[in-house]
């Protein structure tokens, strides 16, 4: 009935009961194990310590760009279901600051974790938790209207430690170029959430819903979340990329990336649309994949021009994926997808990551000078070469590598590729028939992509508006 909520779906008992026993362990996990690092310990200060030198002014304005991108960015983007827009945001807003409480936790015990077994909190941290925040709110978009609030905390709370472990596997293991994330943020948020939708597949959805429907408003809103996240993605891509020129070339190539796309996105969606409009659907989306296909190779010399065809490529695929590939994965594989992530960031992924290895394979010191063995610090000449030591006095501080050559390092990078997916997607899978649970208020078929069934909404909420009939009363009023 309208207006209430069933035994099988209330959240009165299980969202608090989730929330306060989660609050309480990490309550007890930051007492125990969280403490300052050297830029914000005042006992590690002196008068001598020069306050500008502190890793705030180089980390926190990339940081707030990131928070721009996870809260508004992708919280008005997730809002374009005309009757789910306070589910879009405010699931987005609270999976994300439950995500990132949880991921400082997570990877600073894989990565930040100092001799005395304390994790060292600064804003970098904070950066690296809110990426693995990305990586659920990627996935959250395969089940977007499809789960309850206590079901996506319960896919972040598994989630966050499948990245942080694969990504410390990765790293630590197989020692990769990544700086835009697109293997370990974009390719393992989508194959993690398409096996979690192929586990929660409901067949009384795939020939579409009443309620899976945009409206003028929603559409509205959700090109907002577009904006945020094309305005501040160079600032994503380029956040742990090495500072100096190589974070300022992954900022002019995110930036070309997409730009190339949006233009490409706006020519395909006329071209394929029979009356020769424009779909809201494809400038929310589309326009975006610039900034992923570009991530693997964001701070290598790909000249501006790799940039821009990297840009049309993936917007091309992309494109293609929302219009024939979608559908056919829907229908035959059991993968209900409800914001194509698999478009925006599979396919998109999986090109930037062939544009980074074909950028190593290429890669000299003829275009790259002495800091080659900085970009690709794998390569470096081993200890004890004295190749080693001539590059050292170019290049005070660079360290010793693994004396890889470009062929090794790319099958390494095709390597990190395949057990990216083959993690994220078994984990996906995993979660998913968690997720399955009964007492985690599934919403039922028929009440999927409606706030009503969690939130208290005004009554006008579901009403359509009828725009033209508004604008002529204000006139006769006015006249």
């Amino acid at each position: 009935m309208k207006g209430q909520t069933s035994s099988t779906t209330s959240l009165r008992v299980r969202l608090p009961a989730f929330v306060l026993v989660t609050e309480v362990l990490f309550l007890a996990l930051y007492y125990a194990f969280v403490t300052y690092d050297e830029h914000t310990d005042a006992k590690l200060q002196s008068n001598e310590t020069d306050p500008m030198a502190n890793a705030v002014y180089r980390d926190y304005p990339f940081f707030v760009d990131i928070q721009v991108m996870i809260f508004l960015g992708f919280g008005c983007l997730l809002a374009f279901f005309r009757l789910y827009g306070f589910g879009g945001m405010v699931f987005n807003f609270l999976t994300a600051t439950f995500a990132t409480q949880w991921a400082v936790l997570v990877q600073g015990y894989f990565q930040f974790s100092g001799e005395d077994g304390k994790i060292h909190l600064g804003v970098v941290n904070l950066i690296n938790a809110e990426f693995a925040c990305a990586v659920v709110l990627i996935s959250f978009g395969a089940v977007l209207g499809k789960t309850s609030p206590v079901q996506l905390l319960v896919m972040a709370l598994l989630e966050v430690p499948v990245f942080a472990l694969t990504e410390c596997a990765v790293l630590k293991y197989l020692k990769i170029n990544d700086a835009g994330g697109s293997i370990l943020i974009h390719l393992f948020a989508c194959y993690f959430g398409l096996g979690v939708t192929f586990v929660l597949y409901r067949p009384g959805l795939n020939e579409g819903h009443a309620k899976e429907c945009t409206s003028y408003r929603s559409d509205i809103l959700s090109v907002i979340g577009t904006l945020f996240l094309w305005v501040f993605w160079p600032s994503f891509n380029s956040a742990l990329a090495m500072k100096g020129d190589d974070q300022h070339r992954a900022i002019l190539h995110t930036f070309i990336a997409l730009s190339a796309s949006t233009l490409t996105a706006f020519a395909l969606s006329a071209a394929l649309n029979r009356d020769g409009r424009l779909s809201m659907a494809d400038v929310q989306n589309v326009t975006l994949a610039g900034g992923v296909t570009v991530g693997a190779s964001v701070d290598m010399m790909i000249s501006p021009a790799g940039a821009y065809a990297l840009g049309m490529l993936g917007c091309t695929a992309c494109m293609l994926g929302y219009r024939y590939l979608s559908p056919f994965l829907a229908r035959h594989a059991r993968i209900q997808d409800q914001c194509g992530i698999h478009n925006l960031h599979g396919l998109t992924g999986l090109i930037s990551c062939t544009a980074g290895i074909c950028a190593i394979l290429t890669a000299s010191e003829e275009a790259y000078g002495p800091s080659m063995y900085e970009i690709f610090s794998h390569r470096a000449p081993v200890a004890g070469d004295p190749k080693l030591l001539e590059l050292q006095k170019l290049i005070p501080g660079l360290q010793a590598g693994l004396g890889r050559t470009a062929r090794e390092q790319a099958l390494y990078q095709l390597a990190a590729v395949a057990s990216t997916i083959a993690a994220s997607a078994l984990g996906g899978v995993l979660t998913g028939l968690v997720l399955k649970l009964p007492y985690l208020a599934s919403p039922p078929d028929e009440l999927c992509f409606d706030d009503e069934l969690f939130f208290d909404v005004p009554p006008d909420y579901d009403s359509p508006v009828n725009f033209k009939s508004t604008v002529a009363t204000e006139d006769s009023a006015i006249n």
